[in-house]
C-alpha cells in the first residue's frame, strides 16, 4: 500500500491513499524464468511432462533423501494429503503407504499427460488411495477444509499465479492443516540446480505469511532443500 499526493489547482494536496502496488510486475525474462515478477523474484519455466524421466530417475532418492522428507512430514494412517503440482506420482506413491489403509493422497497437476503417467504407476503399485486430480493455473480444485497436510516439492517457484493458487489451497485445509514447502536452498551455491529454480526460507516465509499462514518450523535434514512448514489457524 502507498499514499500519492497530487496537486490540485495549484494549492490543495488531495492524498490517494490505499492505492493498490500491482501483485505482479512484467519485464524482461532472464534464461529460466517467464518475464514475470511476485514479491521480488522472477517466476521460474515450468518443467514440462516432456521431462517426467527425471522426476522419476534412479538416483533421485539419494540426492534428495526422501526418506528423511517422509520422516520430517511424521504421516499418520488415515490422513488426507494434497500433492500439489504431483507430476509422476513419486512422491504421492510413497505418501500413499504412509497414509494407508483408511488415508488418501489427492494428487494435483495442472498437466493432463503428467495425471496419465501417474494413474499408471499408482496402477501399477496397487496404490489405490491416490487420487489423480486436474488443477489450474489459479485453483487446486480441492474441496474447502479438506486436507490434513498439502505439499509441494520443488513446484512453487514455477507458478504463475502463485498468490490464487496458495489461496486456494489454505481453502481447502483444514482448521490447523499444515502446507509444507520443498525448495532447492538458494543460500546454497553448492546446489547444483539453477538460480531461478531455488528459494531462500526468507522468500518462503515471505509469501506464505502474506497469505495468512503461520510459520511452524523448517528441517534442513535434506542434502539440498529446505522444508519449511506452515499452519493454518484454528
Amino acid at each position: 500500500m502507498y499514499k500519492t499526493l497530487l496537486l490540485v489547482s495549484g494549492a490543495c494536496l488531495v492524498s490517494l491513499a490505499n492505492a493498490q502496488m500491482p501483485v505482479y510486475v512484467t519485464g524482461p525474462a532472464s534464461a529460466d524464468g517467464i518475464g514475470k515478477r511476485y514479491m521480488g523474484r522472477e517466476i521460474a519455466q515450468v518443467m514440462g511432462w516432456q521431462g517426467a524421466a527425471w522426476l522419476d530417475r534412479e538416483e533421485r532418492e539419494r540426492e534428495e533423501r526422501t526418506d528423511l522428507l517422509l520422516r520430517a512430514l511424521d504421516l499418520k494412517p488415515g490422513m488426507v494429503l494434497a500433492d500439489i503440482g504431483a507430476g509422476t506420482g513419486f512422491l504421492s506413491r510413497r505418501m500413499a503407504r504412509a497414509v494407508a489403509p483408511s488415508g488418501t493422497v489427492f494428487a494435483v497437476d495442472v498437466q493432463p499427460e503428467m495425471l496419465v503417467l501417474l494413474r499408471k504407476a499408482a496402477q501399477q503399485d496397487g496404490l489405490f488411495n491416490v487420487t489423480p486430480l486436474l488443477g489450474s493455473e489459479t485453483d487446486v480444485k480441492l474441496r474447502p477444509s479438506s486436507v490434513d497436510l498439502a505439499i509441494m516439492v520443488d513446484v512453487y517457484h514455477e507458478l504463475a499465479y502463485p498468490d490464487a493458487v496458495l489461496g486456494s489451497l489454505v481453502k481447502a485445509l483444514k482448521p490447523g492443516g499444515q502446507v509444507v514447502f520443498v525448495e532447492y536452498r538458494a543460500e546454497d551455491a553448492s546446489v547444483p540446480i539453477k538460480p531461478l529454480h531455488k528459494m531462500s526460507e526468507a522468500q518462503v516465509r515471505r509469501e506464505a505469511q502474506a497469505l495468512g499462514l503461520t510459520w511452524a518450523r523448517t528441517v534442513e535434514t535434506l542434502p539440498w532443500q529446505h522444508v519449511v512448514v506452515f499452519r493454518k489457524a484454528e
